[in-house]
Order: structure tokens, then C-alpha cells, then sequence
């Protein structure tokens, strides 16, 4: 890990430091816990995210953490210069997957009978019968010291030679997928705290709907470079609409930041899913898990390849 005497700590990066110390953060951020669910999914529909305390108990925040850094040196690895696949120092645990998943790693499999995601979840769709798109997550090393743009996670339909990732299109062009229920959440579990310092996600409330350009760098408000979630504990998780703008913001702390994820297609919604778990470790899961990461199974005479690689999300 780097630490915080590298030499990415010029004296920019200090004062930077400083000023995300003292700046940082949604005022007023609320965090739930688990016996909020009904809360959770309204908070959620409000402004696109919703956070929520223990979701992991200390045994298992342990073992993903453990999973993520073994993830982590198999990517970093192959990335001694650190130019990342999101940026510099910045890191798609899928994207950085044969697979575009960590399915296949039992760390990411035990998030699957999460109870407080599988309420919430659950919630939101007002559906048991979603589905795994699959299991993914970021992380960031010490010295990414700058911003990632504000972006979403899902688009209207695109040619299959753009991407094969969009899939709603409306013909007669009234509407758009921001127009539509929630199609496509992500739950990002926190295996560490996550400060003001170390790469906190930024989240713009209420944006899950909007159809205004998403502001570049250049054109972004300071208020959004700083509306980011944290302080938040490790154990939590952030449970988010896809479509609400965010993005990733300076880790100038001395611990890598990792948010390993599951994500989910509402009942209605699908894309393109790519196979991430064996067939043999399908079986080993409990019926309610086999249930939701149906699509994501490889077929039983399939070898699935897995192994880190640095191709772009």
C-alpha cells in the first residue's frame, strides 16, 4: 500500500488534505439501521442511495476484507506503474475480472444471504424475484488524486456495436429509462470505514430522474465535489439507483478504499449477463441464492476461465 509520505504527497496534496478534512461529506447524512427498512427504500427513492449500518457483522466485514485484498494484489500485479482501469490509482473489481465479476471468489458469494440487501432490495422491487447481474465493486490506492467524473451506471439503448450493456428504448422517444421505476440497484458493502480522506463516493441526491446533462469535471459545482458519503462504518452498506450521478473522489489517506458490490436487475429489467460461478459452486449455494444468480451460472460441461486482467470497464 502507499503510504502517505509517497511522493504523491506534494504539498497540493496536503492542503488538499486539509480541506476534504474539514469540507467533506453530505451534511445531515443519515444512516439507517437494519430495522429501518421501510425508511431505507423511501430515503432510497428520494435521493438515489441509501446507507445502512451493520450490515456485516464483524466476522464477515473480516473475511471481505481479506477477499478484496487478495483481489487486489492478483490486480495490482499486473499494474506497476498504477494506471488503473478507471484512472489513475482507480480500480473496477469487475473490469478487472475475466469475468467481468468476482462471483467465483466465496467472499463476494457470502454477500448473496445478506438479509439487510434482501429486505431492501426487496423493498424496492416489491419483488422477491430480481436477479444477479453480478458481483463486482471498486476499490482506489493512496495517490488517486483526482476526481473521477460524474457519471451514471445504466443508458437508453445504444447500437450493439456501441455496447451490448443498454437495453431500454422507447421508438416513439417520450421516454427514457430515468423515466421509468428503478430498473437496476447496486449494493456496495463497506469492508473498512470509509472517511473523508480516503475516497469516500460522491452522490448527487435526487438525480436518478433527471434528465440535465451530467456536468463535466470542468462545469461541476464545489458543493457536488463534496457531496460524498462519509463518514461511514465499516459493516455498512450503500444501496444505490444506478442512475443517480456519482463518481469517485481523492483517496489521500494511507489505506487502499475498496466497495466490493452485488447488483441487481429489477424482475422486469435485463441486459446482457456475462457467466460468473461455476456450475459446481451454484450448487453449493442456498436455494434462495441459486435463485438470484440463475442467469450468472455457467452451464455444468463449461470450464469458467477467471483471472485478474486490466481491461477497461
Amino acid at each position: 500500500m502507499d503510504g502517505t509520505q509517497g511522493s504523491w504527497v506534494t504539498p497540493e496534496v496536503l492542503a488538499l488534505r486539509a480541506y476534504l478534512e474539514a469540507q467533506n461529506g453530505i451534511k445531515g447524512l443519515e444512516i439507517l439501521t437494519p430495522a429501518d427498512t421501510r425508511h431505507a427504500v423511501e430515503l432510497f427513492r428520494r435521493d438515489g442511495f441509501v446507507v445502512i449500518a451493520d450490515a456485516l457483522d464483524s466476522e464477515q466485514t473480516e473475511i471481505l476484507a481479506r477477499g478484496c485484498a487478495t483481489a487486489i494484489d492478483e490486480i495490482l500485479a499486473l499494474d506497476s506503474d498504477r494506471a488503473g482501469n478507471r484512472g489513475s490509482h482507480r480500480y473496477s473489481f469487475g473490469g478487472s475480472s475475466l469475468t467481468r465479476s468476482q462471483l467465483h471468489r466465496p467472499e463476494w458469494q457470502m454477500l448473496l444471504d445478506n438479509t439487510v440487501v434482501a429486505d431492501v432490495v426487496t423493498g424496492i422491487f416489491q419483488s422477491e424475484d430480481y436477479v444477479l447481474r453480478a458481483a463486482s465493486g471498486d476499490f482506489c490506492l493512496p495517490g488517486a488524486v483526482g476526481y473521477q467524473p460524474l457519471h451514471s451506471d445504466v443508458r437508453d439503448w445504444r447500437d450493439t456495436t456501441t455496447t451490448p450493456f443498454s437495453a431500454f428504448y422507447d421508438p416513439r422517444r417520450q421516454l427514457t429509462i430515468r423515466d421509468l421505476p428503478c430498473p437496476y440497484v447496486c449494493a456496495n458493502f463497506l469492508p473498512q470505514d470509509v472517511t473523508r480522506l480516503n475516497g469516500p463516493t460522491r452522490q448527487i441526491p435526487g438525480t436518478q430522474h433527471s434528465r440535465t446533462p451530467i456536468p463535466t469535471l470542468d462545469q461541476e459545482p464545489e458543493w457536488m465535489r463534496l457531496s460524498t458519503v462519509c463518514p461511514a462504518p465499516a459493516g455498512a452498506v450503500m444501496i444505490r439507483d444506478v442512475r443517480a450521478w456519482h463518481g469517485g473522489t481523492p483517496n489521500v489517506s494511507d489505506q487502499i478504499r475498496s466497495i466490493p458490490n452485488l447488483e441487481f436487475y429489477a424482475p422486469w429489467f435485463r441486459e446482457p449477463i456475462v457467466p460468473g460461478i461455476t456450475y459446481a459452486d451454484y450448487k453449493t449455494l442456498s436455494e434462495r441464492a441459486q435463485r438470484m444468480v440463475r442467469h450468472c451460472v455457467a452451464d455444468s460441461s463449461e470450464t469458467l476461465v477467471t483471472g485478474p486482467t486490466l481491461r477497461a470497464p
